[in-house]
């Protein structure tokens, strides 16, 4: 009987980290909490700096208009001086004008007073209580014991929308208030309707509550409006304090970058001596002992131990020039010692170079070349060492029976380029940008048995940068990658075509005979002597 299949692993994924919210997202829930907060520490469900807010306005409002409402309170008590008692209508109207010199009064001592939540309920239930009996002033000049007829009934609806109209414009940035003044009003003008029994009256009646049902929403309306805006300017003023904050800390971090970059700079000037000095003694001694100049090491393990540290030595080494090529690139202290150079030969130069290399591999590499092509303008070492690094790349990440292209020809704006392209694993799209960082390796440099820092790639980008040309990498995963360099027609030194016009001859064609020439042509010594 065969044995049972034996139970499979079952393997418990890690729990995936919680993504971090967006900043967008931080932000708005801060804000929730803290209107939340606001909410249950304001009296009027709003944050307790718009009920300041909200009440300053009131007082503003009250003060500009002070004028209005006296003009409107001597006019009213004027027409009921005429139309009742002129002794009632004069007290009522002192009344009214020092019950709007207390508002006033008061208006002005809370403009003075520093903001503070306690004293702005103090002061808000203060200002209700204040209107309210304003109300009920213009409620006892406005319901008579007259009676109403249509004279009377239209100036007291009259009356009663000026009234409520002027105090809820007032009182907008306060509704409460608003209507603690305007109700009483409303109120007794309807009463005083509905009691008369006549269906005219209670149309008027319900017209005075249908108006005051306008007005006060009216000034709701006008409270939303300006609590809005209220709300929008802290919102502006929020993200101005959130905008100098960033500021002020990318400036620091900013500082702190450039301090770290000079201090890095100043590092590698000063470790370049010390660190090249120790390394070259390891090499030199590395190879003394790996060649056995001074004779054979009594222990043969001995050998390999000395090649390898010599090889360990040479890549270190380049490695350390390769960082330090960089950092003088990204400090812009890499200067190019240009001259008139040949692509062609600084390619084929290359080639020679690592072609031993190439061969140990089982790598075969082409050569395509434009004859003819003039020289360019350039640094010899930087365009050197571009090509290097772009063919070991390709050497590298080639397989074993692979193939490279080197290529070189004309570009179609007249200028020259060079292109190198391998059959090997090839890079996936989204790690190009990777690849072209500093210090930056695909996934497949990292899986390869031959590891490098990530630094030749970019050190050639930014030399052909450094020259104005285009540095283009291609590549598809399991093809191969091209990479392509170009070189601007500026660049390109063109031969000269010679000149039209004929040299002027060397010696004048005419002889002077003159008796000046002859003495010119005598010799000096035997000037005077008649010879």
């Amino acid at each position: 009987m065969s044995e049972s299949a034996e139970k499979p692993e079952v393997f418990q994924l890690p729990a995936e980290p919680p993504v971090a919210a967006p900043a967008r997202n931080r932000r708005a829930a801060a804000q929730r909490v803290r209107e939340a907060r606001d909410r249950l520490t304001s009296t009027s469900g709003t944050r307790p700096a718009f009920d300041h807010e909200l009440v300053r306005q009131y007082a503003e409002t009250r003060l500009s208009a002070s004028y209005v409402v006296m003009l409107l309170v001597v006019v009213t008590g004027v027409l009921f001086g005429i139309w009742m008692d002129p002794l009632a209508a004069g007290a009522w109207t002192v009344a009214m004008l020092s019950i709007h010199a207390v508002v006033i009064r008061n208006c002005n001592r809370f403009l003075k007073e520093p903001a503070s939540v306690p004293r702005t309920r103090t002061w808000r239930r203060r200002f209700v209580l204040l209107d309210l009996l304003y109300g009920l002033a213009w409620t006892a000049i406005l319901i008579h014991p007259t009676e109403l007829n249509v004279v009377s009934s239209t100036l007291l609806m009259f009356l009663m929308l000026l009234v409520v109209a002027v105090s809820s414009m007032l009182a907008a940035s306060l509704p409460i208030a608003a209507l603690a003044a305007t109700m009483p009003v409303t109120a007794a003008i309807a009463v005083n309707f509905a009691l008369s029994g006549s269906f005219e009256k209670y149309v008027l009646a319900a017209l005075t509550v249908a108006a005051e049902g306008y007005f006060a929403l009216l000034a709701h309306r006008l409270h939303s409006t300006t609590l809005a805006t209220l709300q929008a300017r802290a919102e502006k003023d929020v993200l101005i304090a959130e905008l100098e904050q960033s500021k002020a800390i990318s400036d620091e971090a900013r500082h702190r970058a450039e301090a770290a970059n000079v201090a890095k700079s100043r590092f590698l000037a000063q470790m370049s001596h010390e660190l090249r000095t120790p390394l070259n003694a390891i090499l030199g001694f590395s190879e003394v002992m790996k060649s056995e100049i001074f004779g054979a090491h009594a222990v043969p393990a001995y050998k390999d131990y000395s090649a390898d540290i010599h090889n360990s030595g040479v890549h270190l080494l380049n490695l350390i020039n390769e960082i330090l090529d960089l950092s003088r690139i990204e400090a812009g202290r890499y200067e190019l010692n240009e001259e008139a150079i040949s692509l062609v030969h600084v390619v084929t130069d290359c080639h020679h170079l690592l072609k031993l290399r190439a061969t140990s591999r089982g790598i075969t590499i082409h050569e395509v070349f434009e004859q003819g092509m003039p020289r360019i303008w350039g640094d010899e070492r930087a365009v050197r060492q571009v090509v290097l690094n772009l063919l070991s790349n390709a050497i590298k990440f080639t397989p074993q029976g692979g193939e490279i292209w080197l290529k070189a020809g004309w570009t179609a704006s007249g200028g020259q380029y060079l292109s190198v392209k391998d059959t090997g694993s090839g890079i996936p799209e989204e790690e190009i940008p990777i690849v072209l960082a500093s210090f930056g390796q695909g996934s497949n440099s990292i899986k390869s048995a031959e590891q490098g820092a990530g630094l030749g790639l970019p050190i050639a980008k930014s030399l052909i940068d450094m020259h104005g040309g285009t540095f283009t990498l291609k590549s598809k995963l399991r093809i191969g990658t091209e990479v392509i360099v170009t070189f601007p027609p500026e660049r390109v030194m063109s031969a000269l075509a010679p000149l039209a016009d004929e040299a002027p001859p060397l010696q004048p064609d005419t002889i002077d005979t003159s008796e000046n020439a002859r003495a010119r042509r005598q010799p000096i010594m035997n000037a005077g002597t008649g010879l």
